[in-house]
C-alpha cells in the first residue's frame, strides 16, 4: 500500500501568482536610487525603463497617470530616484517596480537642503511679516543686482523706463549662478545698504533649474537681504519659482518684470491722478473763492445795515410810524366820543316825559279801538255759538232721551225674561230651609222641619209631615 502523501504541483500561472501575492504583500513601498537606461515611452504614455547601480538592476514601470505630474522628462543615465511597490509581472515572470513617484536624485538633495534651511531661517524670525517694509510710491533711485549680460536685467530696464522715466537706476552686476554668486550677491548687497544712496534694492534673475537658482538659497543672501537697510524686491526665475531669497525680502514677484512693475508707478496712472488733483484742487479753489464771495457779501449787508444813513432812514421810518399811530390814537378817542354823544341824545330824547306821555297816549288810543273791535268781534262770535249750541243740544238731548227709553224697554223685557219673579208668576214657588239655603231635592229636608214657601205674592211656613223621593 502506497503511503505517500499527494503532490501539490503548481502550475507556472498559479506560482507566479503566488510570487506576486507575496512580494506584494510582504514588501512596504520603498526608494530605489539609480541610473536610468533603456527607458521607452510607448504610444500608451506608459514608461518603462530599468535601474541600475554597480551591483545590480532592476526593471521598473511608471503608468501615464503617474508619470503626468513630473517635471522633466527622464534621460539615459540620469541618477534617480523612484518610489514605488515591488510586483511581477505574471505572463513573463519578471520581478519590476511599479513607480508612483520620480525624481531627480540631485535635486531631491537640494530640496531637502532647501527645506532644512528654510525652517530654521523661519524659526530664527527672517521671514517675519511684520519686519517687511513698504516700498517708496515714488523712488528716486533705484539699485538692480543681477547678471549684466542676462535678459532679466533687459526687462527690468525696459519695464522701468516704460513706466516711470524719472527713476534713475543703479546697476550693480554680479555672477547669478556658480560657487561664486553668493558671495558676490551678498556683497553687492551689504555695499548698497551700506552706501544708502537709493530708495529701492531689485535682486534679479531669470529662470532656470533648482541647481541654476540655488545662488539665491543660500544662507548668507538670505542674511544679507535681512540686514540690508534698503527694501528689498525679489524678482527670481519664475511664478512657479521660490527660493530662500523670496521669503526674507520684503516684497516678493513672480518674475524680473513683475518686481519692476512693483517697484515703480505707472506713468499714465499718475498722469491721471495728477490729473485727478488738478482737478480736485481747481474744485477747492473754486469753493474757496465762492466762500470769499460769499463772506463779502454778508459783510457787505452787515455793513449796510450799521451805515448811518440807513439807522437815519430806518428811524425816519420809525417815526413816520409813531406819527400815524399817535394821529389815530388822538383820531379814535375824538370820533368814540362823538358816537356816544349821538347815542345818549337819542337816549335822551327817548326818556324825555312828553314824548313818553304822547306815545303812552297814541298807544292808549290804539289798545281801546283794539278792544272795542275785539268785543264787538266777540259778542257776534258768543251770539253765533250759542245759536248753534242751542240748535245742536235741543237735538241732542231728543235723541238721548229716545236712545235711552229704547234701552230701557230692552233692559225691562231682559229683565222680566230672566227674573224669578215672573217664573213665580206662573204659579212656582222659591222653598228655603230655616236658614235660608234653597231646597232643590226632597231628601234635604226631615220630616218635621218648618220651610218657608216664596210666593209671586207674599210667602207662606209649612210643616214638613212626609217625604216623597
Amino acid at each position: 500500500m502506497n503511503t505517500r502523501p499527494e503532490r501539490d504541483v503548481y502550475s507556472v500561472g498559479r506560482l507566479n501568482r503566488e510570487v506576486r501575492l507575496l512580494l506584494e504583500a510582504g514588501l512596504p513601498p520603498v526608494w530605489v536610487e539609480g541610473e536610468i537606461s533603456n527607458f521607452s515611452c510607448p504610444a500608451s504614455g506608459h514608461w518603462y525603463f530599468t535601474l541600475k547601480d554597480r551591483d545590480a538592476q532592476i526593471r521598473c514601470a511608471m503608468f501615464r497617470a503617474r508619470n503626468l505630474g513630473v517635471a522633466f522628462r527622464p534621460k539615459e543615465g540620469q541618477l534617480l530616484q523612484a518610489r514605488g511597490h515591488v510586483g511581477l509581472y505574471e505572463p513573463r515572470g519578471d520581478y519590476q517596480l511599479i513607480v508612483e513617484q520620480l525624481e531627480d536624485a540631485g535635486e531631491g538633495a537640494l530640496k531637502r537642503e532647501f527645506e532644512r534651511l528654510k525652517a530654521r531661517l523661519a524659526a530664527e524670525g527672517l521671514f517675519d511679516i511684520a519686519r517687511k517694509r513698504l516700498l517708496p510710491r515714488l523712488p528716486r533711485r533705484i539699485a538692480v543686482v543681477t547678471s549684466a549680460t542676462g535678459a532679466a536685467l533687459r526687462d527690468v530696464l525696459h519695464i522701468l523706463a516704460r513706466r516711470y522715466p524719472p527713476a534713475a537706476v543703479l546697476i550693480y552686476p554680479v555672477p547669478v549662478q556658480g560657487a561664486a554668486a553668493a558671495a558676490a550677491i551678498q556683497a553687492a548687497i551689504d555695499d548698497l545698504s551700506a552706501r544708502a544712496d537709493c530708495d529701492v534694492l531689485i535682486l534679479a534673475r531669470g529662470g532656470g533649474s533648482l541647481e541654476d537658482l540655488w545662488s539665491f538659497n543660500d544662507e548668507r543672501v538670505a542674511r544679507a537681504i535681512f540686514r540690508c537697510a534698503l527694501p528689498v524686491v525679489t524678482g527670481i526665475g519664475h511664478e512657479i519659482d521660490f527660493t530662500i531669497a523670496d521669503f526674507v525680502a520684503d516684497v516678493r514677484a513672480p518674475t524680473p518684470s513683475g518686481a519692476a512693475q512693483l517697484v515703480v508707478p505707472d506713468r499714465l496712472a499718475l498722469t491721471e491722478l495728477l490729473a485727478g488733483l488738478r482737478g480736485r484742487l481747481r474744485m477747492a479753489l473754486h469753493r474757496q473763492i465762492a466762500h470769499g464771495a460769499q463772506r463779502h457779501r454778508a459783510v457787505a449787508q452787515r455793513l449796510q445795515r450799521v451805515h448811518p444813513g440807513h439807522q437815519l432812514l430806518r428811524q425816519r421810518q420809525q417815526l413816520a410810524a409813531l406819527r400815524d399811530r399817535l394821529r389815530l390814537a388822538i383820531a379814535r378817542p375824538l370820533e368814540q366820543g362823538r358816537s356816544r354823544h349821538a347815542a345818549l341824545a337819542r337816549r335822551l330824547a327817548q326818556a324825555h316825559p312828553g314824548s313818553r306821555l304822547a306815545q303812552q297816549a297814541q298807544r292808549l288810543d290804539e289798545l281801546e279801538q283794539r278792544l272795542a273791535t275785539a268785543c264787538r268781534a266777540r259778542i257776534s262770535d258768543l251770539e253765533q255759538l250759542r245759536s248753534a249750541l242751542s240748535q245742536r243740544l235741543g237735538a241732542a238731548v231728543r235723541e238721548q232721551l229716545r236712545q235711552l227709553g229704547h234701552r230701557m224697554a230692552l233692559a225691562q223685557r231682559g229683565l222680566d225674561a230672566v227674573s224669578p219673579l215672573a217664573t213665580l208668576g206662573r204659579g212656582f214657588a222659591l222653598v228655603t230651609r230655616a236658614d235660608g239655603s234653597l231646597v232643590q231635592d226632597a231628601r234635604q229636608l226631615e220630616v218635621g222641619e218648618i220651610i218657608t214657601a216664596r210666593l209671586a205674592r207674599g210667602a207662606v211656613s209649612a210643616l214638613v209631615t212626609a217625604k216623597q223621593p
